[in-house]
């Protein structure tokens, strides 16, 4: 009963979010909400260009001590992404976030990576963070050609990588527990 009860709760907070969230007139929060986790794309390579400008939003995020400690390689390479593309969802494109191996900036990375999905949201570009890959590609040795290409510093990880393509789906939106906010007053 305290299930049922829980579930029907949160429901009811998240159609009041999103009910809430859908009044927004403002550019960034409509892009924030748009966002959706895409897993298929068109056959269709993004343009460099689109692929700077995502870097850029990236690397403009907020770090510690503003120290940057991050590696973002970005794979164009149609033929490197032929090795990878199945567990990749199909995405003409990746974008890798590296940080230290230490962890002490994986926070940070994952900032970068925000700034990033948004960025591509608002160029009409679908993205999907995975971690999953993330093994294969960095211990198996059907991935080693494209793990050397990535020129990974030798005291950083691979953390995650961004699916990044024209969309080939609009996949709706989760739901979303308002009831894990709180207010403090």
């Amino acid at each position: 009963m305290r299930r049922i009860l829980f579930s029907l709760m949160a429901m009811i907070g998240v159609l009041t979010l999103s009910a809430q969230n859908s009044n927004y007139d403002n550019e960034v929060i409509r892009t924030i909400m748009a966002r959706r986790s895409v897993r298929k794309y068109l056959d269709k390579p993004v343009e460099h260009e689109k692929l700077e400008t995502v870097a850029l939003a990236g690397i403009n995020a907020p770090s510690a001590r503003n120290w940057q400690n991050w590696a973002v390689r970005i794979v164009e390479d149609q033929k490197l992404m032929a090795d990878v593309k199945g567990m990749c969802r199909n995405a003409p494109n990746l974008i890798c976030v590296c940080a230290p191996k230490d962890g002490h900036f994986d926070l940070d990375a994952g900032l970068l990576g925000e700034n990033m999905m948004l960025t591509a949201q608002s160029l009409g570009l679908g993205t999907c963070i995975q971690t999953g890959p993330v093994r294969f590609l960095t211990t198996d040795e059907k991935a080693k050609a494209f793990r050397e290409s990535l020129d990974i510093p030798a005291d950083y990880k691979l953390l995650y990588i961004i699916a990044i393509g024209y969309p080939d789906e609009q996949p709706d939106a989760k739901p979303r527990d308002a009831s894990k906010v709180k207010y403090i007053n």
